[in-house]
Formats: structure tokens, sequence, C-alpha cells
């Protein structure tokens, strides 16, 4: 039972850092500022069913596109653990994104910012994606694959009930009060990607030790 918790908190804790539904809401009030409140919530709705479904895949799938490929999840480890320690100092840095969204841009995806750019990659981003992969190798057993998928939900639930409350949390929060969080979640992802890195390294350096 004590390990399916540690499981469950870990998968918890770095998904709703990866996720950030705190930084993404920023970004969504500014996409989303001319919409009606009807037409705002559904693109939050979809936005969110969209980034459940593709973490989804890629956690179900990711283990026959390495044996596709010959790569290894220790390889995973450490190059999730470089991305993530990246993004952890951007967000340390109060940064509310890595996507930079062009004019142009805009005007190409705004009869579906739903999809792209809200919900790939703003919301599941490659580093969501690298955790799904990773976390559904570590979940040994039926248990801990249920968590793993009921843990991914539960976030994105969170993320739409965040994105929907996006006026009032941003007026309460401030704009220092959103740098703080997104600092406090950075400083999390930092950990979690030197967590990766050594997790992926330790079994080369075994294996150079024989």
């Amino acid at each position: 039972m004590s390990d399916s918790i540690s499981f469950a908190l870990l998968c918890f804790t770095s998904f709703f850092t990866l996720l950030n539904p705190l930084g993404v809401m920023p970004v969504f009030m500014t996409m989303t500022k001319d919409f009606e409140v009807v037409y705002r919530r559904r693109t939050a709705l979809k936005a969110t069913i969209v980034s459940f479904f593709t973490i989804m895949s890629f956690a179900l799938t990711g283990q026959l596109l390495f044996r596709f490929f010959g790569i290894s999840v220790d390889s995973l480890r450490i190059v999730g653990g470089v991305i993530f320690f990246i993004m952890g100092q951007d967000m340390l840095q109060a940064r509310l994104g890595n996507t930079k969204i062009t004019a142009s841009e805009m005007e190409k995806h705004i009869t579906d910012i739903s999809i792209t750019p809200l919900a790939i990659p703003m919301i599941c981003g490659l580093g969501a994606i690298t955790n799904a992969i990773v976390l559904m190798q570590d979940a040994v057993n039926a248990e801990m694959k249920l968590i793993l998928i009921i843990t991914i939900f539960v976030i994105c639930v969170i993320t739409y009930l965040v994105l929907i409350a996006a006026s009032p949390i941003m007026k309460v929060l401030g704009e220092t009060g959103n740098k703080i969080m997104l600092r406090l979640m950075g400083l999390i992802v930092m950990v979690i990607g030197v967590e990766f890195f050594f997790a992926g390294l330790k079994p080369f350096v075994k294996e150079m030790m024989k």
C-alpha cells in the first residue's frame, strides 16, 4: 500500500507541475479574452479532453514505439530529466510558458485554438508525454497502472476547472501571486528532472562498471 501511495503522490505532483494549469491560465485568458463565456468553457473542455487522450495514447503505446525504434526507457529518463530541468528553470524565472504564439500563428489557428496551441503543446507538452511513458513503465502492476490513469484524468479535470475559473483566480492571485506559484512549481519540476536524470543514468553506470 505504501508503494501505491508513493506512486500516486509522484504521479499527481509530476503531472500537476508539468501540465501546469496555473501557468496555462493567463495564456488561456489572453487567447480567449474576446470569447463569450459559453464558448470559452467549450474551448477549455475540448483542450483538456484532447490533452487527456494524447497523454493516454503515448502512455499506452510508448513502449511499442520504443521497441520499434530500439530506444530504452533509461535513455528517455535521461533526456526527460534534462527537459524537465530546463522547463523548471524557465518556470523558476516566472516565464508563463515556453510556447511563443506569433500573430500569424494565432490567425492560422484561431478557428480551433483548443487543439493547437492550447492543448498541444501548451497543456500536453513533451514533458507530460515523457512523464506518462516513464511512469507507465514504472507501474509494475495493474493497481499502479490504474492509479496513473486516474491521476491523469483528475489532473485534466483540475486543469479544466482552473481554466473556466481563470478570471476570478487571476484577480485573487494577482500578477505577483501568479509568478510566485509559477516559481514554486518550477522548483518542483527541476527536482523531478534531477531524479529522472540520475535514475536513467544509474543503469548505464552499472553497466560500465562491470
